[in-house]
């Protein structure tokens, strides 16, 4: 509005500067060329008025990209940070991936030894009862058997075909037993062996210096260890006696036929497994 009327000043100035009578048909021209003028800068000032709104809303949709744009540029820094850490845990669970196989071929093949020593060990363990079964057949028929349990051969001998009752004196029976176990031992010096006395559980009685089944159990055991390596020559290194009283039957029934079987001494053969032991604690 201010424009207006700056417009009307300056018409009216004019004309009165002129001193000049205006006749009525060019006062009209003049008031339509106001009117003319005024209706422009209504016009124009509406069109102003218009760009700053346009110019204001332009603005504010700046600054709202803007902060888009921000919001953006954040988001994607938290997302290469992202990537960056799973990129480093992708490289961490690949090193002990890489780890892990390289662990487990080792393990397989640690394994694969293991098996091979302990199929060795079956083989030699099968061949050793068979020879044993062939050199002391003419004993089975008198309480001598030989058996496989836990990949060890047990040589059983009755008491009866090793000593007198109630005694820990081998008799000749019992020493020709022992010769012929002995001749293959002495031809297997990968054989360690163990001599187990066991007894009934009948108390012993009147026996001296025995003073009980520990007692008789240990010193028959003792008796057959010392025969085997004084006699026989079988290194004593090879060998160890013990004794486990009545403690562990064949038949635990209370019989007289149980208690024979109970009372017995047997050599518990196995091969040596140091290749074995040696793999194992690597």
């Amino acid at each position: 509005m201010k424009l207006k009327y700056l417009v009307f000043a300056l018409l009216m100035m004019f004309t009165l500067h002129s001193c000049v009578v205006l006749s009525t048909k060019k006062y009209k021209s003049m008031l339509a060329q106001r009117d003319s003028l005024t209706t422009r800068t209504q016009t124009l000032e509406a069109q102003v008025s218009a760009l700053k709104a346009d110019s204001a809303r332009l603005t504010d949709e700046i600054a709202k990209l803007k902060g888009d744009l921000s919001g953006t540029q954040d988001d994607l820094a938290k997302l290469k940070g992202n990537y960056n850490d799973l990129n480093n845990n992708l490289s961490s669970t690949n090193s002990k991936v890489n780890q892990l196989s390289a662990d487990l071929k080792k393990r397989e093949q640690r394994l694969k030894e293991v098996e091979d020593i302990l199929r060795k060990r079956d083989e030699a363990t099968n061949a050793l009862k068979e020879k044993l079964q062939k050199a002391l057949l003419g004993f089975q028929q008198s309480g001598l058997s030989v058996d496989i349990r836990n990949g060890k051969v047990y040589v059983s001998l009755t008491d009866k075909l090793l000593f007198p009752s109630g005694s820990i004196v081998i008799d000749e029976k019992g020493k020709a037993a022992l010769k012929q176990l002995a001749e293959v031992l002495n031809k297997e010096p990968d054989i360690n062996m163990a001599v187990e006395g066991h007894t009934d559980d009948k108390k012993v009685i009147n026996l001296g210096q025995i003073k009980d089944n520990w007692d008789l159990s240990v010193l028959r055991a003792t008796s057959v260890t010392r025969y085997l390596t004084e006699t026989e020559h079988i290194d004593p290194q090879r060998l160890t006696a013990t004794g486990k009283s009545q403690y562990q039957p064949i038949d635990p029934t209370d019989s007289n036929e149980a208690r024979a079987k109970n009372r017995r001494i047997e050599i518990v053969l196995s091969p040596k497994l140091d290749e074995l032991y040696n793999l194992i604690k690597n």
